[in-house]
């Protein structure tokens, strides 16, 4: 599966939860059910994951933490926020840099609208062949 494919299903669930319980609840409330809705539809999913960071030479353990992984080749993060500002979206590349993932989602569930909320953020992320 494509990270294209993966991504229409995040969507499209992102959007099923949206409609179902809105805006306003905490990030964690829409991870557990954003992850649960995932193993459902049969992908693989690792939530919190710790990715360490290598600098000088050394390996830091705790460098962050990926808020959803989904097969190996999709990183998401959740928010639950006002506003998505260019830092969040730096945020993702970053991550996206450091894990080797080609693309990042960024979903903002404090919309009005969720399709609003939902960005793309990507790391030389390679077309699949027609």
């Amino acid at each position: 599966m494509h990270e294209n494919d993966i991504s229409k299903i995040i969507l499209d669930l992102s959007i099923k939860i949206h409609k179902t319980l809105g805006p306003g609840l905490f990030e964690s409330v829409y991870e557990s059910i954003f992850c649960y809705g995932l193993v459902k539809a049969g992908l693989a999913v690792r939530a919190q994951v710790e990715i360490p960071v290598s600098y000088d030479g050394r390996l830091f353990e705790k460098g962050f933490r990926a808020d959803v992984i989904v097969n190996d080749i999709v990183l998401v993060e959740l928010k639950s926020v006002e506003k998505i500002t260019d830092i969040h979206k730096k945020q993702v590349l970053t991550y996206l840099k450091l894990t080797d993932i080609k693309l990042g989602l960024l979903i903002n569930f404090n919309e009005k609208l969720i399709r609003n909320g939902f960005h793309r953020v990507v790391n030389n992320l390679k077309e699949p062949d027609a």
